[in-house]
């Protein structure tokens, strides 16, 4: 289980700088997520959220810069062992499988899992023993997102706000330190919003985690995050708090579409 007594580690991003065909994606973008902290990356479509988010999660591998944990490099590992450090995402789209909520976040354990296969497939005690305590853990996880009454339900017949909360429990299953979440309300109606922003804030206080935030909902974002990155065309062009990033002239100039003084571009 995750020692929640000591605060994450920080996430240093350094000069990162992705090329795809020529074409730069990410362009020496740099930035830091404090421990504990909501830290949103926004920016229009095509500025490099999404593969700024793949860097971090290691489906992408830069071709410069560095991306740290506390002391620990990430840059070039896999995705299962950066997961296993301790940094688990959600996607844009909805990722589940079939059988239950239950079914789903034991996948979520699965990285955390010390017995063997043959021991598994023998039911060997300790075998039922950790599978219990897997199970006990993930009911508990879906308890904190609202998903408590569902657990046992098929993630088929649940609604879309529903399943995508499925996929952020699944994440917290393997007890992260720092949650990468991509989108999370995207689709979503105003009340499936409003909940889900309210578990993000509940389980960034209760579990004592960072949370990465990629989002287009800007009411969200002012709501939630403590710091602000703005991207576009690949480069980060604005770091600070909500407020003060929602009066930078260029992110006024650059997102929102206005010019210094405030009102439409022509």
């Amino acid at each position: 289980m995750t020692d929640r007594t000591t605060p994450p580690p920080e996430l240093a991003v350094r000069d990162v700088t992705v090329r795809f065909a020529g074409l730069t994606a990410l362009d020496a973008v740099s930035f830091t997520v404090a421990p504990g902290s909501v830290h949103a990356v926004i920016g229009p479509n095509g500025a490099g959220k999404s593969t700024c988010f793949n860097v971090l999660s290691g489906l992408c591998r830069p071709a410069s810069g560095t991306v740290r944990l506390g002391g620990t490099d990430l840059t070039r590992l896999a995705p299962h062992r950066i997961a296993r450090l301790g940094v688990a995402r959600t996607f844009q789209n909805i990722v589940t499988t079939e059988g239950t909520v239950a079914d789903n976040l034991m996948l979520g354990r699965h990285a955390l899992t010390r017995a063997g296969f043959a021991a598994s497939a023998l039911h060997l005690p300790r075998a039922v023993r950790e599978q219990r305590a897997h199970r006990e853990r993930a009911r508990e996880i879906a308890e904190l997102c609202g998903l408590g009454d569902l657990f046992d339900t098929p993630v088929a017949v649940l609604s879309y706000g529903d399943r995508k909360r499925v996929e952020f429990a699944r994440a917290l299953c393997l007890e992260p330190r720092v949650l990468l979440l991509d989108e999370p309300v995207a689709g979503m109606n105003g009340a499936e919003r409003v909940r889900t922003a309210e578990v993000v804030r509940d389980v960034r206080e209760r579990l004592g985690l960072s949370v990465v935030l990629v989002e287009h909902d800007m009411g969200l974002v002012m709501r939630l995050a403590d710091e602000v990155t703005v991207l576009d065309f690949g480069r980060a062009i604005a770091h600070g708090t909500p407020e003060e990033v929602r009066r930078d002239p260029e992110v006024l100039r650059a997102y929102l579409g206005t010019d210094d003084t405030g009102e439409d571009a022509a």
